[in-house]
């Protein structure tokens, strides 16, 4: 190709063209940014080559696709990859309302329950009016797309926390009061902020961490200097955190910061500064005055949701902690010096914005069904007796009309610990923890004991739930099955494995970039 160098603007409409899929110039920006392509000029008139943007985009997408299947096997299903939506459209409306590891993408959901048929899905399996089963709902994906597309859905998890997570994301809220009780909260913090030092000792530390990293770790340069190899990044980057660190203890001195509690029994105790804690304290406190139930309840995940982000990590160990940062830090994630916060109001705003703007985004797209999340074991529990204690007439409809399907994802094996992921919002909100409950758990590991009860718990679930579905059910279940397990569990449960669709994830929370694919099982009655 010849050289040509176009604007951002005009390399987002040919990338657009290129790949079939909408690119914005924050995209084209954002690879300038990371050291993925050069550019020429200053950002008001920079512009970039064109071979460099084709030669980009041919080794991220080209060769991905021929490599994963040669690592992963040709009967990987690209078109189920969904690799054409941007992360936006994946995380829409309610889907991010709080952070979940091991969360499916809604499109996934949305494929097989609607009414679509393609080369791969040639049969139509649900449709409006139907009741949806998930008895792993976690954070109650298949719910929201069930609203969606008119269908009833019924979500189980063994985790309180989960269930609230998932239950508020269908609630229709009155937005009027949650605004107001948003607004009176903040006024709370920002006046509780004022009466400290943290937000004057937090923009000196930020002036100066400014004026060493423009020094130290120019954008785009330095990240360019990194991919090019011409910088040993480990070592540099620690000469340099070592450089900067009597600057960042000089001030945390001279303003009284205390970045450590006097304890670490809890994982509050742990994770959070003192200054964060007293911050989360004030404002739960505040959240228990609420007088509305589901107002209640929301604002207490926007807490969550804003103590996730908040914790004494680094950037780059947000999804899996590993020890409590209190001090400035090279990060690799952000390729400069880095802070940890000393206060959560920057997040409490952008979340407390992000969530009202979601729940109108959702409420737009509502369709007048029920779907609601029962806290309980799968393996047993009896689920119109539970939902008779919430929702009698919608009990009443299960118990006639009967469940026509599962649309689920089970736990993997040894792979996630479900409640210890949300280990600071059980302490704080006080919910029973039922970890010896759940079926697969990492800390049980990946041996031949932790498998046999991955399919007896898996079977167990399976058996519970027909006994609310009608006869020609169809069950669809997402699982990454590197064991072979689900042949077995499909035969205890009394079904057979009709059909399976294999996809490749392509985007992990871990950012792990490694090829891995899952399988979507379909299983009928014999």
């Amino acid at each position: 190709m010849e050289e040509e160098y176009i604007s951002i603007k005009e390399a987002s409409e040919w990338a657009s063209e290129h790949l079939g899929k909408k690119v914005t110039t924050s995209n084209i920006s954002y690879l300038i940014q990371y050291g993925r392509i050069a550019k020429i000029g200053d950002n008001g008139a920079a512009r970039i080559s064109k071979k460099d943007l084709a030669d980009y985009y041919n080794s991220f997408n080209g060769k991905r696709q021929i490599s994963w299947k040669s690592e992963l096997g040709d009967d990987l299903n690209w078109a189920l990859s969904f690799d054409q939506y941007k992360e936006a459209e994946t995380t829409k409306h309610v889907h991010r309302l709080h952070p979940y590891k091991g969360k499916f993408i809604p499109q996934l959901v949305e494929y097989f329950i609607d009414s679509h048929t393609d080369s791969f899905k040639r049969e139509v399996f649900f449709k409006k009016g139907d009741i949806i089963l998930d008895p792993f709902s976690g954070s109650g994906t298949t719910m929201v797309e069930c609203n969606e597309l008119g269908m009833h859905a019924i979500g189980i998890d063994i985790s309180e926390f989960n269930s609230l997570i998932a239950n508020c994301k269908v609630t229709k809220y009155n937005l009027p009061d949650v605004q107001i009780e948003i607004n009176r909260i903040t006024s709370v913090l920002k006046g509780f902020l004022q009466n400290s030092k943290t937000i004057e000792f937090e923009e000196k530390l930020l002036e100066a961490l400014k004026d060493f990293n423009n020094l130290y770790f120019p954008v785009p340069e330095f990240k360019l200097k990194l991919r090019k190899g011409e910088v040993d990044e480990q070592k540099y980057g620690k000469e340099k955190e070592v450089e900067f660190m009597p600057y960042y203890e000089k001030l945390v001195k001279d303003y009284g910061i205390k970045l450590r509690q006097d304890k670490e029994d809890t994982f509050i105790d742990k994770w959070f500064s003192q200054h964060i804690r007293n911050e989360i304290e004030l404002v739960f406190n505040e959240i228990k005055k609420i007088q509305n139930r589901d107002t209640k309840k929301i604002i207490s995940i926007i807490l969550s949701r804003t103590m996730r982000s908040c914790r004494a990590t680094t950037h780059a160990d947000l999804a899996t902690l590993l020890e409590p940062v209190t001090t400035t830090y090279y990060c690799a994630k952000h390729g400069k010096i880095c802070k940890p916060l000393f206060s959560i109001l920057k997040w409490w705003q952008t979340y407390t914005k992000d969530t009202v703007k979601r729940l109108v985004e959702f409420d737009k797209l509502r369709t007048p069904t029920i779907q609601t999340c029962l806290t309980g074991d799968s393996r047993s529990i009896d689920i119109t007796e539970e939902l008779s204690k919430k929702n009698r007439d919608f009990a009443h409809q299960v118990a006639t009309q009967k469940i026509s399907g599962i649309f689920s994802s089970p736990p993997y094996v040894g792979l996630i610990d479900y409640h210890e992921q949300h280990a600071y919002a059980y302490d704080l909100f006080g919910f029973k923890r039922r970890d010896e409950l759940e079926i697969g758990p990492l800390y049980k590991g990946q041996g031949k004991d932790a498998k046999d009860n991955y399919v007896s718990g898996i079977s167990e679930v399976l058996n519970n739930a027909k006994r609310f579905m009608v006869d020609d059910f169809n069950v669809f279940l997402v699982a990454n099955d590197k064991y072979n397990l689900y042949p077995q569990i499909a035969q205890n449960a009394g079904m057979k494995i009709v059909n399976t669709y294999k996809r490749p994830v392509l985007n992990r929370t871990e950012k792990d970039k490694n090829p891995y694919s899952e399988t979507i099982f379909h299983l009928k009655k014999i």
